[in-house]
This record gives C-alpha cells, sequence and structure tokens, in this order.
C-alpha cells in the first residue's frame, strides 16, 4: 500500500501546471473507489480508498480538511488488514497546505507522520513502530505540495490547453523527501466514471525517478475532462505487479 500510495503522490503532480483561484473544490465532497490487484492473471478487487471534503474553523483560520482513507475488505483482513488515514488541511481559496498527518496500519505495521508547511520549509514529527518520536525540518519549493492536497489541486488545472505528448516536472513531498516526477498528457479517452456513467476524460501518464513505478506509459490516471476533473481511473505498475483504482461513487460535487 505505501507503493500504491507513491503512485497516487506522483500521479498529483498535475499541480505544476497553470491553476486558477480555486473556485471547484467544495466541502461535502465524497469520492470513492474500489481498489484491485492482478492476482494470477485476474484483477481482484481487494479494498476501499474514500476521500472526502470539509471545512474545519479554528480561532484564527478556516481550513478545508481533505481526508482520504484506505481499508482492505473485511474477507482480506486476514490475509493483509490495511486501514490507512491521510489528511491536508489546506488554505480554501489557493488549496495550499498548512498541515499533513498520515496514520498507516498495514498488515501489524503501523506508523505515524504529521508535517507542519510554513512557506518553504516544512517540520516532520514520525512514530514508527516502538521506536522514540523523531523529527526533522528541510526546505521545499514555492509549489510543493503534500499527496492530497495535490490530488485536490489538480481539479483546479486547465487541462484542455495542453497537447498530446506534453510534459511537466514537479517535486513532491513524501516520506520525508522530496520526490521528483514527470506528467505527459496523452490526449482524451472515455470510461467508465462509476454513478456518473461514461465519461471523456483527460489520459494521463506518470513518470518518476525510482524503482517504485516501472514500465514506460504503464502508470495512468483519467480526469473526466469537465470544470471538476473528476478522477475516474487509475492504473499503476510497480516492481510486484498491477493493479488499479476504479471510481464507483461520486457524491457532493
Amino acid at each position: 500500500m505505501k507503493k500504491l500510495l507513491f503512485i497516487l503522490c506522483s500521479i498529483f503532480v498535475l499541480c505544476s501546471f497553470r491553476s486558477e483561484p480555486n473556485q471547484t473544490i467544495n466541502p461535502g465532497e465524497k469520492l470513492v473507489f474500489v481498489g484491485s490487484y492482478n492476482m494470477s492473471g485476474l484483477m481482484t478487487q481487494l479494498a476501499q480508498v474514500t476521500m472526502s471534503t470539509e471545512n474545519v474553523t479554528t480561532a484564527k483560520n478556516t481550513y478545508l480538511h481533505l481526508s482520504c482513507e484506505l481499508s482492505t475488505y473485511s474477507k482480506w483482513d486476514s490475509f493483509f488488514k490495511i486501514r490507512d488515514v491521510y489528511e491536508s488541511y489546506v488554505n480554501p481559496a489557493n488549496l495550499k497546505p498548512s498541515l499533513y498527518k498520515r496514520s498507516i496500519d498495514e498488515g501489524g505495521y503501523k506508523k505515524k507522520e504529521k508535517y507542519v508547511f510554513k512557506g518553504t520549509t516544512v517540520t516532520s514529527t514520525v512514530k514508527k513502530r516502538t521506536y522514540p518520536e523523531s523529527q526533522k525540518t528541510f526546505s521545499i519549493g514555492s509549489s510543493t505540495q503534500d499527496v492530497i492536497s495535490l490530488f485536490y489541486k489538480v481539479r483546479t488545472m486547465d487541462l484542455s490547453k495542453f497537447k498530446e505528448g506534453q510534459t511537466q516536472s514537479l517535486m513532491i513531498v513524501f516520506d520525508e523527501k522530496q520526490i521528483p516526477v514527470t506528467l505527459k498528457y496523452m490526449g482524451k479517452e472515455t470510461v467508465n466514471a462509476g454513478n456518473l456513467g461514461k465519461k471523456e476524460c483527460y489520459k494521463l501518464s506518470i513518470g518518476a525517478r525510482t524503482d517504485a513505478l516501472k514500465g514506460k506509459d504503464k502508470n495512468l490516471m483519467w480526469l473526466t475532462a469537465d470544470d471538476k476533473k473528476i478522477p475516474t481511473l487509475l492504473k499503476f505498475s510497480i516492481p510486484v505487479g498491477t493493479g488499479q483504482l476504479t471510481l464507483t461513487s461520486v457524491s457532493g460535487i
């Protein structure tokens, strides 16, 4: 699952494209995906991924809370149980993150992370298994974001002006470091979009300077070719196999 989330990180490199102020992402949204993995030649449904948005108000600010929950179906828990939560607290106007939190429980392996963003500096706090809590401060680029905020940031981009084969690069934060990724626009295709029916979508290919992703144009994402740019399908290829995330339902859009 860690590799799956790295793939999601790479996919969200779209933030490097020119964007407008956020008029697309609102509180109350909910996207539900089914996660499948190729087992003995068959794409087997193993988990559910749920992404949601809500407003959170503190004494000083109002944030848009972006949440991603990953959970294996109960029948697979005895094989490899996963309960992961990823959260980002962002400025509602431009989706710039102030706080990113990650809590994972994967087959008994537990880890908690917190990233505090201040300008081009990030301070991370990590607690892994029974090890002592550790802290690290590192610098980032002015447009660098966390994985969850990037997922939503992409939907404020104007992809209609991109030409087939055009590429773009950016650095993203994951596992207490920046990771370079590259995105290539591959045109449009019509795919199933859960309860939305069939939709024309932008097709994108993701590459990264890492061994976590394998194959040329094997890691792909489809976004509805409309104002909302809803992610409908993600396909990934990693050293231990292939899989995909398929949108099943959308609400609050």
